[in-house]
Protein backbone atom coordinates (compact mmCIF):
# COMPACT_ATOMS: atom_id res chain seq x y z
CA UNK A 1 0.00 0.00 0.00
CA UNK A 2 2.22 2.56 1.01
CA UNK A 3 4.38 1.70 -1.96
CA UNK A 4 1.84 3.15 -4.09
CA UNK A 5 1.07 6.33 -2.30
CA UNK A 6 4.90 7.25 -1.93
CA UNK A 7 4.98 6.47 -6.28
CA UNK A 8 1.83 9.01 -6.53
CA UNK A 9 4.02 11.19 -4.36
CA UNK A 10 7.11 11.10 -6.67
CA UNK A 11 4.69 12.41 -9.44
CA UNK A 12 3.30 15.31 -7.68
CA UNK A 13 7.40 16.25 -6.12
CA UNK A 14 8.19 15.57 -9.92
CA UNK A 15 5.26 18.43 -11.55
CA UNK A 16 6.80 20.87 -7.94
CA UNK A 17 10.07 20.90 -9.36
CA UNK A 18 9.22 21.66 -13.34
CA UNK A 19 7.02 24.78 -11.83
CA UNK A 20 9.59 25.68 -9.73
CA UNK A 21 11.61 25.87 -12.49
CA UNK A 22 9.38 28.08 -14.20
CA UNK A 23 8.46 30.31 -11.40
CA UNK A 24 12.39 31.43 -11.17
CA UNK A 25 13.60 31.74 -14.32
CA UNK A 26 14.46 35.62 -14.73
CA UNK A 27 13.05 35.77 -10.94
CA UNK A 28 13.50 36.56 -7.52
CA UNK A 29 14.38 33.45 -5.30
CA UNK A 30 13.18 34.70 -1.95
CA UNK A 31 10.06 36.08 -2.77
CA UNK A 32 9.14 32.80 -5.01
CA UNK A 33 9.89 30.83 -1.78
CA UNK A 34 7.47 32.92 0.43
CA UNK A 35 4.58 32.80 -1.67
CA UNK A 36 4.68 28.85 -2.65
CA UNK A 37 4.95 28.73 0.95
CA UNK A 38 2.56 30.99 1.63
CA UNK A 39 0.07 28.58 -0.87
CA UNK A 40 0.82 25.72 0.95
CA UNK A 41 -0.20 27.11 4.47
CA UNK A 42 -3.34 27.99 3.22
CA UNK A 43 -4.36 24.96 1.17
CA UNK A 44 -3.76 23.42 4.74
CA UNK A 45 -5.21 25.82 7.15
CA UNK A 46 -9.21 24.49 5.94
CA UNK A 47 -7.89 20.92 7.81
CA UNK A 48 -6.73 22.86 10.99
CA UNK A 49 -9.90 24.87 11.01
CA UNK A 50 -11.79 22.51 10.65
CA UNK A 51 -10.11 19.72 13.11
CA UNK A 52 -10.65 22.67 15.51
CA UNK A 53 -14.22 23.86 15.66
CA UNK A 54 -15.47 20.81 13.84
CA UNK A 55 -14.07 17.97 14.50
CA UNK A 56 -16.17 15.43 14.11
CA UNK A 57 -15.76 16.20 10.33
CA UNK A 58 -12.25 15.16 9.97
CA UNK A 59 -11.58 13.02 13.38
CA UNK A 60 -11.82 9.56 11.07
CA UNK A 61 -9.77 10.61 8.12
CA UNK A 62 -6.34 11.20 7.50
CA UNK A 63 -7.01 14.96 7.39
CA UNK A 64 -7.33 15.03 10.90
CA UNK A 65 -4.96 17.82 12.61
CA UNK A 66 -4.05 16.53 15.80
CA UNK A 67 -3.58 18.86 19.74
CA UNK A 68 -0.16 19.41 20.11
CA UNK A 69 1.83 20.82 23.19
CA UNK A 70 5.22 22.59 23.26
CA UNK A 71 7.66 20.43 23.42
CA UNK A 72 5.86 18.96 20.15
CA UNK A 73 6.61 22.58 18.58
CA UNK A 74 9.95 22.90 19.46
CA UNK A 75 10.40 19.58 17.46
CA UNK A 76 8.40 20.64 15.03
CA UNK A 77 10.47 24.03 14.38
CA UNK A 78 13.65 21.92 14.03
CA UNK A 79 12.04 20.36 11.36
CA UNK A 80 10.98 24.01 9.60
CA UNK A 81 14.73 25.36 9.93
CA UNK A 82 16.06 22.20 8.20
CA UNK A 83 13.49 21.78 5.36
CA UNK A 84 14.17 25.67 4.94
CA UNK A 85 17.49 25.40 4.59
CA UNK A 86 17.66 22.89 2.06
CA UNK A 87 15.01 24.73 0.28
CA UNK A 88 17.03 27.83 0.43
CA UNK A 89 20.37 25.95 -1.64
CA UNK A 90 17.87 24.08 -3.87
CA UNK A 91 16.05 26.71 -5.18
CA UNK A 92 19.37 28.78 -5.57
CA UNK A 93 20.48 25.52 -7.89
CA UNK A 94 17.02 25.50 -9.80
CA UNK A 95 17.64 29.01 -10.37
CA UNK A 96 21.00 28.82 -11.85
CA UNK A 97 21.25 25.09 -13.93
CA UNK A 98 19.84 23.57 -16.39
CA UNK A 99 16.67 20.98 -14.67
CA UNK A 100 18.50 18.01 -16.45
CA UNK A 101 21.37 18.78 -14.17
CA UNK A 102 19.16 19.45 -11.17
CA UNK A 103 16.86 16.62 -11.37
CA UNK A 104 19.52 13.81 -11.08
CA UNK A 105 21.85 15.80 -8.38
CA UNK A 106 18.51 16.16 -6.52
CA UNK A 107 17.68 12.54 -6.86
CA UNK A 108 20.78 11.09 -5.34
CA UNK A 109 19.36 12.25 -2.35
CA UNK A 110 18.69 8.72 -1.03
CA UNK A 111 22.15 7.88 -0.84
CA UNK A 112 22.63 10.61 1.79
CA UNK A 113 20.03 8.96 3.32
CA UNK A 114 21.27 5.36 3.39
CA UNK A 115 24.65 6.86 4.40
CA UNK A 116 23.02 8.99 7.14
CA UNK A 117 21.37 5.53 8.61
CA UNK A 118 24.53 3.77 9.05
CA UNK A 119 26.40 6.48 10.83
CA UNK A 120 24.11 7.57 12.77
CA UNK A 121 21.58 4.40 13.31
CA UNK A 122 24.50 1.95 13.33
CA UNK A 123 22.63 0.40 10.08
CA UNK A 124 24.66 -2.09 8.37
CA UNK A 125 24.92 -1.28 4.53
CA UNK A 126 24.43 -4.95 2.70
CA UNK A 127 26.61 -5.47 -0.68
CA UNK A 128 23.40 -4.32 -2.42
CA UNK A 129 23.38 -0.55 -0.63
CA UNK A 130 27.26 -0.66 -1.35
CA UNK A 131 27.07 -0.88 -4.75
CA UNK A 132 24.18 0.99 -5.07
CA UNK A 133 25.54 3.94 -3.09
CA UNK A 134 28.79 3.78 -5.36
CA UNK A 135 26.86 3.41 -8.39
CA UNK A 136 25.16 6.81 -7.22
CA UNK A 137 28.64 8.25 -6.80
CA UNK A 138 29.70 7.87 -10.12
CA UNK A 139 26.93 9.13 -11.54
CA UNK A 140 27.48 12.22 -9.75
CA UNK A 141 31.22 12.41 -10.61
CA UNK A 142 29.77 12.10 -14.73
CA UNK A 143 27.29 14.90 -14.20
CA UNK A 144 29.99 17.33 -12.67
CA UNK A 145 32.22 16.31 -16.29
CA UNK A 146 28.78 17.15 -17.80
CA UNK A 147 28.61 20.53 -15.75
CA UNK A 148 31.97 21.72 -16.83
CA UNK A 149 30.84 20.73 -20.46
CA UNK A 150 27.84 23.32 -20.11
CA UNK A 151 29.98 25.79 -17.59
CA UNK A 152 28.88 24.60 -14.56
CA UNK A 153 31.48 22.30 -13.20
CA UNK A 154 31.14 21.14 -9.97
CA UNK A 155 34.12 22.75 -8.13
CA UNK A 156 34.20 25.87 -9.33
CA UNK A 157 30.66 26.50 -9.66
CA UNK A 158 28.87 27.82 -6.22
CA UNK A 159 25.14 26.38 -7.98
CA UNK A 160 26.04 22.92 -7.93
CA UNK A 161 27.96 23.07 -4.57
CA UNK A 162 24.41 24.21 -3.16
CA UNK A 163 22.51 21.58 -4.92
CA UNK A 164 25.00 19.26 -3.17
CA UNK A 165 24.72 20.71 0.25
CA UNK A 166 20.24 20.64 -0.46
CA UNK A 167 20.46 17.08 -0.82
CA UNK A 168 22.74 16.53 2.31
CA UNK A 169 20.84 18.93 4.12
CA UNK A 170 17.19 17.27 2.99
CA UNK A 171 18.83 13.43 3.82
CA UNK A 172 19.01 14.52 7.62
CA UNK A 173 15.18 15.58 7.08
CA UNK A 174 14.31 12.73 5.89
CA UNK A 175 16.14 10.75 8.59
CA UNK A 176 13.86 13.09 11.45
CA UNK A 177 11.30 12.52 9.73
CA UNK A 178 11.06 9.25 10.37
CA UNK A 179 11.55 9.74 13.96
CA UNK A 180 8.42 12.67 14.24
CA UNK A 181 6.09 10.22 12.18
CA UNK A 182 6.25 8.09 15.09
CA UNK A 183 6.28 10.19 18.51
CA UNK A 184 3.34 13.27 16.77
CA UNK A 185 0.55 13.71 14.42
CA UNK A 186 1.51 13.31 10.83
CA UNK A 187 -1.17 16.10 10.05
CA UNK A 188 -0.08 18.67 12.73
CA UNK A 189 3.55 18.11 11.73
CA UNK A 190 2.79 18.66 8.25
CA UNK A 191 0.81 21.91 8.93
CA UNK A 192 2.54 23.64 11.90
CA UNK A 193 5.68 23.24 9.95
CA UNK A 194 4.48 24.96 6.67
CA UNK A 195 3.28 27.86 9.35
CA UNK A 196 6.88 27.86 10.90
CA UNK A 197 8.08 28.20 7.21
CA UNK A 198 6.19 31.13 6.74
CA UNK A 199 7.43 32.90 9.79
CA UNK A 200 11.02 32.70 9.08
CA UNK A 201 10.88 33.14 5.51
CA UNK A 202 9.02 35.98 6.09
CA UNK A 203 11.61 37.26 8.13
CA UNK A 204 14.13 36.45 5.80
CA UNK A 205 12.58 38.18 2.86
CA UNK A 206 12.40 41.47 4.96
CA UNK A 207 16.07 41.49 5.97
CA UNK A 208 17.43 40.29 2.67
CA UNK A 209 15.48 40.87 0.14
CA UNK A 210 13.35 43.61 0.63
CA UNK A 211 16.44 46.05 0.73
CA UNK A 212 17.22 45.12 -2.43
CA UNK A 213 14.38 44.42 -4.35
CA UNK A 214 15.66 46.95 -7.33
CA UNK A 215 18.17 44.41 -8.00
CA UNK A 216 16.88 41.53 -7.27
CA UNK A 217 13.14 41.84 -9.19
CA UNK A 218 10.10 40.13 -8.56
CA UNK A 219 7.41 39.08 -10.70
CA UNK A 220 4.33 37.27 -10.12
CA UNK A 221 4.06 34.41 -12.30
CA UNK A 222 0.77 31.46 -12.46
CA UNK A 223 3.32 28.58 -11.64
CA UNK A 224 4.15 29.87 -7.92
CA UNK A 225 1.19 28.82 -6.11
CA UNK A 226 1.10 24.83 -8.03
CA UNK A 227 4.51 24.75 -6.63
CA UNK A 228 3.20 25.16 -3.08
CA UNK A 229 -0.08 23.11 -4.00
CA UNK A 230 2.24 19.98 -5.78
CA UNK A 231 4.10 20.18 -2.36
CA UNK A 232 1.65 19.93 -0.01
CA UNK A 233 0.41 16.87 -1.96
CA UNK A 234 3.50 15.24 -2.04
CA UNK A 235 4.35 16.29 1.60
CA UNK A 236 0.83 14.80 2.84
CA UNK A 237 1.27 11.53 0.89
CA UNK A 238 4.70 11.35 2.08
CA UNK A 239 3.88 11.87 5.60
CA UNK A 240 0.98 9.47 5.55
CA UNK A 241 3.54 6.59 4.00
CA UNK A 242 6.05 7.11 7.07
CA UNK A 243 3.35 6.89 9.21
CA UNK A 244 2.38 3.39 8.07
CA UNK A 245 3.92 0.70 10.74
CA UNK A 246 5.60 -1.59 7.96
CA UNK A 247 7.40 1.52 5.95
CA UNK A 248 10.97 1.78 5.37
CA UNK A 249 12.34 5.23 4.92
CA UNK A 250 15.05 3.19 2.95
CA UNK A 251 12.85 2.35 0.73
CA UNK A 252 10.41 5.40 0.37
CA UNK A 253 13.51 7.81 0.14
CA UNK A 254 14.69 6.51 -3.29
CA UNK A 255 10.83 5.79 -4.08
CA UNK A 256 10.13 9.16 -3.84
CA UNK A 257 13.08 10.74 -5.91
CA UNK A 258 11.91 8.59 -9.01
CA UNK A 259 10.02 12.35 -9.63
CA UNK A 260 13.49 13.36 -11.13
CA UNK A 261 12.26 11.64 -14.36
CA UNK A 262 9.48 14.51 -14.70
CA UNK A 263 11.48 17.37 -14.82
CA UNK A 264 14.34 15.50 -16.53
CA UNK A 265 11.99 15.36 -19.51
CA UNK A 266 10.47 18.81 -19.70
CA UNK A 267 14.08 20.15 -19.23
CA UNK A 268 14.76 17.65 -22.20
CA UNK A 269 11.91 18.33 -24.38
CA UNK A 270 10.60 22.67 -23.42
CA UNK A 271 14.26 23.99 -22.95
CA UNK A 272 16.16 21.75 -25.34
CA UNK A 273 19.19 21.60 -22.48
CA UNK A 274 22.41 20.23 -23.87
CA UNK A 275 23.98 16.81 -23.47
CA UNK A 276 20.91 15.04 -23.52
CA UNK A 277 22.28 11.91 -24.53
CA UNK A 278 25.23 11.70 -21.52
CA UNK A 279 22.69 12.52 -19.38
CA UNK A 280 20.90 9.89 -20.28
CA UNK A 281 23.56 7.07 -19.79
CA UNK A 282 23.75 9.09 -16.46
CA UNK A 283 20.56 8.40 -15.34
CA UNK A 284 20.60 4.70 -16.29
CA UNK A 285 23.93 4.71 -13.66
CA UNK A 286 21.87 6.61 -11.25
CA UNK A 287 18.56 4.53 -11.97
CA UNK A 288 20.24 1.18 -11.18
CA UNK A 289 21.86 2.70 -7.88
CA UNK A 290 18.42 3.21 -6.47
CA UNK A 291 17.47 -0.21 -7.92
CA UNK A 292 20.35 -1.94 -5.81
CA UNK A 293 19.50 0.62 -2.27
CA UNK A 294 15.95 -0.60 -2.73
CA UNK A 295 16.95 -4.39 -3.15
CA UNK A 296 19.35 -3.88 -0.19
CA UNK A 297 16.39 -1.79 1.74
CA UNK A 298 14.27 -4.76 1.06
CA UNK A 299 15.91 -7.99 2.13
Amino acid sequence: MWIVVIFIAAVFLGLYDVFQKISLRGNALMPVLFFSIVTSAVVLTPFLFLSRFSPSLLSSTPFYVADIDFRTHCFILIKSLIVLASWIFGYAGMKNLPLTIVSPVKAIQPVWTVIGAFVIFSERLNIYQGLGVAFAILCFYFFSLIGKREEHGSVNNKWIICLVISTLIGASSGLYDKFLMKEFDRMAVQVYFTYYQVLLMGVLLFFIWWPHRKEYQFSWRWSIPLIGLFLSCSDFLYFYALSLPDSLISIISPLRRTSFVIPFVYGAVVYHERNISRKLLCLVLLAVGMTLIYMGSSL
